[in-house]
């Protein structure tokens, strides 16, 4: 007598659907959850580059307030006939080019703007990442949920591997890694 092979009952749309929503309710939650790190650290950034923005323009200003001064001082300087007064504007323009005790000459105050702007720089480079990495997850939750309407196991394995790919963007936006 031959054997009869036993083939496994396909399951029914329901029972796919319960297998489905079982896996993809504990993704999308976790896939929030990173969207959730991705916006803290997106818009710690933002706002490093933004504060930072901010201190460059305020001493590049107070930068020009000084050249200004200094360029009146120097006018003053050239009309000068006392030489007490020579003196005095004489320390004065070189005040205004560099006053290293109270960190308000030119030099300082331009050494100062560009650090600023650095860092300005720096937290920039790391927002296209995090741009992507939650579009990333914005996708991967879609097609999650896309993947639970349809009962389709193959969009659930497309939605991890954005999901994979959005934490690799993550990862490089947090830590610039390459």
């Amino acid at each position: 007598m031959a054997e009869e092979e036993t083939q496994p009952k396909p399951l029914s749309r329901s029972e796919r659907e319960a297998a489905i929503k079982d896996k993809a309710g504990l993704v999308i939650v976790i896939m929030a959850l990173f969207m959730a790190i991705t916006t803290y650290f997106s818009n710690s950034y933002s706002g490093a580059v933004l504060k930072n923005m901010l201190k460059a323009t305020d001493t590049y200003a107070f930068y020009q307030s000084k050249s200004i001064k200094q360029s009146i001082a120097e006018g003053q300087l050239q009309d000068a006939r006392d030489p007490k007064r020579i003196r005095e504007l004489a320390a004065k323009i070189e005040r205004y080019e560099s006053d290293p005790a109270k960190g308000e000459g030119k030099r300082e105050l331009l050494a100062r703007a560009q650090a600023y702007e650095a860092a300005r720089d720096e937290a920039a480079r790391h927002a296209p990442w995090l741009t992507f990495a939650s579009l990333a997850f914005q996708l991967a939750i879609v097609l999650l949920s896309a993947s639970i309407l349809s009962v389709n196991n193959t969009m659930y394995r497309i939605s991890e591997v954005v999901a994979v790919i959005g934490t690799v963007l993550l990862i490089q936006g947090i830590w610039l890694w390459f």
